[in-house]
């Protein structure tokens, strides 16, 4: 009689088992990957933007993004800024349509990025005489300053170094 060659049902117990201890191990570093991948995103985002303020208040007689027609006596809005950076301007701070003569500048953004972490693309504005928040509040996707230029991003929490999402 031949002997067959076949796997025992102990055998293949101790296979699932052993599987299921390496799953254990490393579905935990799986699912902190997409958090870190957040993060990071969020970084990087936050450099973009703050790059794209620079480069748009160096264009435009200093001016930072955000205040209509380029006036810094006026009060700087949400719309001005997303306008501003996402289409082409004149020096002064004037939007039309990219190509547009006469606005020889921007677009700075192809669109206002969503915030990783809580997905919105808002900003906040902060004025002038106003502080930033010391923590996030999910109210808006960003927060920005544009007496300084400054750019953070509206998310509470930290990261898995334990640094607070403001704080990029």
């Amino acid at each position: 009689m031949l002997a067959r060659k076949a796997f025992t049902l102990v055998e293949i117990l101790i296979v699932v088992v052993i599987l299921g201890i390496l799953a254990a191990i490393v579905l935990p570093q799986f699912s902190n990957a997409s958090a870190i991948a957040r993060a990071s995103m969020m970084a990087d985002d936050l450099r973009i933007l703050r790059t794209q303020a620079q480069v748009y208040k160096a264009q435009h007689a200093e001016a930072g993004p955000g205040y209509p027609d380029g006036d810094r006596l006026a009060a700087p809005t949400e719309a001005a800024w997303a306008t501003q950076m996402t289409q082409a301007s004149d020096i002064f701070g004037n939007t039309a349509a990219p190509g547009t003569p006469g606005h020889p500048f921007g677009p700075y953004l192809r669109s206002v990025p969503p915030n990783p972490i809580n997905g919105k693309t808002t900003v906040q504005i902060i004025g002038n005489a106003e502080a930033f928040p010391v923590a996030g509040d999910d109210s808006h996707g960003w927060i920005y300053k544009p007496a300084t230029l400054e750019m953070k991003a509206d998310s509470p929490g930290v990261d898995d170094k334990g640094q607070s999402y403001i704080g990029y």
